[in-house]
């Protein structure tokens, strides 16, 4: 809806129940009493605190328009009533933190704490990309996903030209900082397409039957490291870690299938996966502090990807 312009009330019940059906086309809209206590409610401190004004129009009916054009509830400050039930949620978490199920809550709790839980000074930093260009689209796909609906992608891959894909969406993932979606690509028939959010130009809704999917994608992705998962069976990946490396990769696993041993020589780590190109990234990125002993596959790869860096030094 314009926010620069002024409706009547007419018009304006017939713009908010025109965009409730087009997100649900069951939904049977709202009544104009129902619009009445929402203005109201979106007037006062406990609601948006919305700068809503009405004037007479043509000396005979009442318009409503925004006195800052410029106003959103979605750029909206939390107001008091909004900081209190936050904390209030912030104490109910802590009481689930150090049970087995919830490890996610203590992450959670210290974000809480650090926005809303009264500390002045800064003391905490969070690893997030703030330019990264596709964080924009991670609601809107997530919106998607859960009201099913498919969707027009403009995509525009590092190397080809942009394409258009008739999409429907199944799972985000994050990894590295970037975020992926997983799901079906209607042309080539593949339910497992993944594309990257930052390469995603533009989204646009479609008016077609949606198809779920079937997979287990937690399940789908445990026998990778990231998000391209090759055709191929597991592998069993056997590295060797310095010793200077050890007490590190012991407390930081590169993947939940990781078992250790430890040698004369150092750390030997195995790993049950299927390799791919994070993974090499991943053992590229431990320079001379590790040596891929199995699967020859992986050694011969690793080893041109080293003759092929060290070439560019020597030229």
């Amino acid at each position: 809806m314009n926010t620069g312009r002024s409706y009547s009330f007419e018009d304006l019940l017939n713009k908010v129940n025109e965009a409730l059906v087009a997100d649900n086309p069951n939904h049977v809209g709202v009544k104009p009493r129902q619009l009445r206590d929402d203005i109201r409610f979106m007037r006062s401190e406990a609601g948006y605190d919305s700068p809503i004004e009405t004037k007479i129009y043509d000396g005979k009916k009442h318009v409503y328009f925004y006195s800052d054009p410029t106003f959103s509830i979605h750029n909206s400050p939390l107001n008091e009533t909004e900081a209190k039930q936050l904390k209030s949620a912030l104490h109910l978490f802590q009481r689930f933190s150090g049970s087995p199920a919830f490890e996610w809550v203590e992450g959670l709790n210290i974000v809480l704490k650090e926005k809303f839980g009264g500390i002045e000074e800064k003391v905490i930093s969070f690893e997030t990309n703030l330019d990264y260009t596709g964080y924009h689209w991670i609601s809107i796909l997530f919106n998607f996903i859960i009201q099913k609906k498919v969707i027009n992608i403009l995509y525009t891959p590092f190397d080809r030209e942009p394409f258009m894909i008739t999409f429907h969406p199944y799972y985000l993932k994050q990894y590295n900082n970037r975020w992926f979606v997983f799901g079906l690509n209607v042309l080539l028939d593949i339910p497992t397409w993944t594309m990257a959010l930052d390469r995603i130009e533009d989204i646009s809704e479609l008016n077609h039957a949606y198809k779920p999917s079937d997979i287990d994608w937690e399940y789908y992705l445990s026998d990778i490291i990231g998000v391209t998962r090759l055709k191929g069976d597991l592998q069993e990946v056997k590295l060797l870690f310095s010793t200077k490396r050890s007490k590190y990769i012991e407390t930081k696993p590169l993947h939940e299938s990781q078992r250790t041993t430890k040698t004369s020589d150092g750390l030997v780590v195995r790993l049950s996966l299927v390799p791919n190109p994070e993974l090499e990234q991943v053992i590229l990125s431990f320079g001379e502090d590790i040596q891929v002993l199995e699967p020859s596959s992986l050694v011969t790869r690793i080893k041109e990807r080293i003759e092929s860096m060290s070439g560019r030094y020597n030229n």
